[in-house]
């Protein structure tokens, strides 16, 4: 079965595109994280939810 474990990340309002992109991206590379949903505030703030997949180990003997 097939599981994910998830981590949620808030970016305040002043944190630029590029620096949220780099940000992202070596998450996405180092940890095998995507994106699950992105949340974009009135007052410029993001919130990101990140996802990996979690594969448990099933024993065969």
């Amino acid at each position: 079965m097939l599981d994910y474990s998830y981590m949620d990340i808030y970016l305040p309002r002043d944190t630029s595109r590029e620096v949220a992109r780099q940000m992202l991206t070596e998450h996405a590379q180092h940890g095998s994280w995507e994106i699950d949903r992105l949340r974009l505030y009135p007052d410029g703030s993001r919130r990101i939810r990140l996802r990996r997949k979690v594969i448990r180990a099933v024993r065969t003997m």
